[in-house]
Parts: C-alpha cells; structure tokens; sequence
C-alpha cells in the first residue's frame, strides 16, 4: 500500500469517528430514587392510619369512662338517696311516738305499728326521682333519644337543683353522640362556665375543643385543648387533649 493509500484510510477513520453519535448518559440512581420515594409514601401512609386508628380508640375509651363515670354517679346518688330517705323515716317515726305520748288517752303504738305507719306516708322524692328517671334511661334503657326531653324538663321543673351540672354535661354528650354540634355547645359551655367547681369541667371542655374541630375551626380548637392541658394537666381530658392538638393541621 502506497503512502497516498494510507493516508486516504486514516482520513476515512478519523471521519468516522467524528461523526460518531455520542453516547447517551444513564441516570443509573433514577430506580433507586423512585423507589425510595415509593417507600417513604407508604410508611408516611401508614403511620396517619395507625394514628387515625389511635384517636378513634382512645374516642371509644372515653365514651366508655363517660358511662363509667356516669354509673359510679348513679350509685353514689342512690346510696344517697336511701340514707336520706332512712333518715326522714326516722324523724317520722320519732315524731308519730311523740305524738302519742302526748295524747295519753289513746293507745299507745308499739315501735313496729309506729314503722309500718311512717313507711305508709309517701315521701315526696320529686327532684330525684325525675333525675333518676332521666340517667337510668341512659345508663339501663340505653334510650338516648327519650332522654333528652327528660334531662330538659328536669332543668326547667329544678333549674336550683344540685344535679343541675350533670344534667348540662349529659345533655350535651347526648347532642354531641347526635352530631348536633351547636346545641352540644351550647349545654357544654353552660356547665364550662356556670360550674367551675364540677367535675364534668375537664370533659366539657374536651368535647368543646373537639367541637371546634369538627366545624373545622381549628383556631378554636387550639385554644381550647391548651386550655384543658393548662388547667387540668393530670386528667384523662388533658392526654386526650394533648392528642387531638398534635393532629391539628
């Protein structure tokens, strides 16, 4: 091969490789990436589950000590009750005897006809009677719904009464299980701030706050669980609060 031969050829080669069509440029982190994002969504995914799972039990649990709550109230008032009523009976039979000894010319009554005469006289029991009427349709009828009169009616017939708090606070839990927000409010912020003393106080805001949130006022909402974790920082209402705080958006 002559020198004009060779130098045709290198030329030829040289061309070609300029013309050559560069090689394309893989991002070989690209899967990888992807898939890491794909990871993350779903761990992102099931951690808002697992807490939405989280408040909705701890809903439960605190429907369930409201019950409880409200049983451990009606046996205390019960107990109440008969103590008192024992004691009225006393003091009537107390003052049959001195009656008698008074009129000595009438036979006298021996303490068991003195007794049988006092459990005779009715008692009038109206205030707690009707307020019974109303929890026992909570707590044994499971009636929710006839309830609600009930509690009405006992707060305009003894609006003095000492039950007047409770009847608030089951009034607005009734009307809150109801979905009726404003009404529930309504009872809820009555029992807030005419009974700072109560022990329903610390529910009542809970729920007050939780109204709020439904009603996506979530300003509200704030304010109101701080103010159960600040004035009641030991209750059950305070880590109920303190939960529903961190799920605001």
């Amino acid at each position: 091969m002559n020198r004009s031969s060779i130098g045709i050829l290198s030329l030829l080669v040289m061309g070609a490789a300029v013309n050559a069509a560069p090689a394309p440029v893989v991002d070989v982190n690209s899967d990888g990436l992807d898939k890491r994002i794909t990871v993350l969504e779903r761990m992102v995914n099931t951690r808002t589950d697992t807490q939405q799972r989280m408040q909705q039990q701890l809903d439960e649990v605190q429907n369930e000590v409201n019950e409880l709550r409200g049983s451990v109230e009606l046996h205390s008032h019960k107990l109440e009750q008969i103590l008192e009523r024992q004691r009225e009976l006393y003091l009537e039979i107390d003052k049959r005897i001195e009656a008698v000894v008074k009129k000595p010319s009438l036979t006298p009554l021996s303490t068991n006809q003195a007794m049988i005469a006092a459990q005779a006289a009715p008692v009038a029991v109206g205030e707690n009677e009707a307020y019974d009427r109303a929890v026992n349709l909570i707590l044994k009828d499971k009636q929710y719904d006839q309830a609600i009169p009930e509690f009405e009616a006992f707060l305009k017939l003894y609006p003095n009464s000492s039950y007047v708090a409770n009847a608030y606070y089951w009034l607005g839990q009734l009307l809150f299980n109801k979905q009726e927000w404003d009404r529930a409010a309504e009872y809820f912020n009555s029992l807030v701030t005419q009974f700072t003393d109560s022990t329903k106080r610390a529910d009542s805001m809970l729920k007050l706050g939780m109204i709020a949130q439904k009603k996506n006022n979530i300003a509200n909402a704030r304010q109101t669980f701080e103010k159960v974790m600040q004035e009641y920082p030991d209750s059950s209402a305070a880590k109920l609060a303190s939960s529903r705080l961190k799920s605001l958006k």
